[in-house]
């Protein structure tokens, strides 16, 4: 009995360190190639924030134009918005015909979750369609934002879902459990009828948004070098609410004065159909 518990403990950790940040630390100096260096955080970025936010606002429009969009109550408003997204429509030739083909349509590319290339890492993303240039926005980490000061631990158990970004803002990206409870509750609040501020499909198999599957990439290893890296981003309170329903992050308190922190992943270079994404850390250089 004992055997087989630690045959199963085995295959469970072998899974789960690829996304275990204690481990990946600690083997950082036999794998360089894992580790990426900033001296501060505004200099971790590959490509301006301006950049990520005109890749966001491309396709979460191309996802309101889509059928079965959830803007049927946006709709009855009228916003100045809503009139120019139907204007796009008339210009692109018609809707894109699902979430899949939206963001080929918008970005050129979509990318899926399937089981990785990694033995025993579990689940993985992977370019479906299309080609990713170097420096484009490739998917999104989704979950709920903890400031440095608020409390973590019930949610952080037996979670490798957790991110830390580089100014100690930790995103839990754990879709079951207590972490999916913790994320609809806070989404359920912060909503301002008839605007959703957030995007709960990602905690389905079906995510309305399909960047939303950022905390399914897989660490890079030697074997299979990092083509994406993780690049923080704040939304600005200037991004449309009509399109906030399409954001997979939520902040874990109402109050939080600073603006709602999103990670995006970014690909390091060109990227063809078929390829399994992978990622790398990157650490702060004193």
């Amino acid at each position: 009995m004992f055997r087989t518990a630690l045959k199963a403990f085995k295959n469970k950790w072998k899974c789960y360190r690829h996304r275990f940040v204690p481990w990946v630390v600690l083997n950082l100096s036999r794998n360089e190639k894992t580790l990426r260096q900033v001296t501060e955080r505004s200099k971790d970025k590959l490509v301006p924030d301006e950049e990520v936010l005109q890749c966001l606002l491309k396709l979460f429009r191309a996802l309101l134009r889509s059928p079965g969009a959830n803007h049927g109550e946006l709709r009855a408003i009228q916003t100045h918005f809503l009139q120019q997204v139907a204007s796009e429509e008339q210009q692109c030739g018609g809707y894109p015909v699902c979430r899949h083909d939206a963001m080929l349509h918008s970005l050129g590319f979509s990318i899926d979750r399937k089981s990785s290339i990694l033995p025993s890492a579990g689940t993985g993303v992977f370019v479906t369609k299309g080609f990713v240039p170097k420096g484009a926005t490739v998917a999104m980490y989704p979950g709920t934002v903890y400031q440095p000061y608020e409390p973590i631990l019930l949610q952080s158990i037996r979670n490798p879902f957790v991110f830390r970004c580089i100014d100690g803002v930790l995103i839990d990206g754990n879709d079951k459990g207590i972490s999916k409870m913790v994320f609809k509750s806070c989404s359920g609040r912060d909503r301002i009828e008839p605007f959703a501020m957030s995007d709960t499909s990602w905690l389905t198999a079906n995510p309305q948004n399909p960047l939303a599957v950022g905390q399914y990439v897989n660490n890079c290893s030697d074997e299979w070098p990092a083509n994406v890296c993780y690049q923080e981003y704040d939304v600005p309170h200037r991004f449309p609410i009509e399109l906030r329903q399409y954001l997979p992050n939520v902040n874990y308190s109402q109050d939080t004065q600073r603006p709602l922190r999103c990670v995006v992943l970014v690909s390091l270079r060109d990227i063809t159909a078929g390829e399994e994404l992978f990622s790398n850390y990157y650490t702060i250089v004193r």
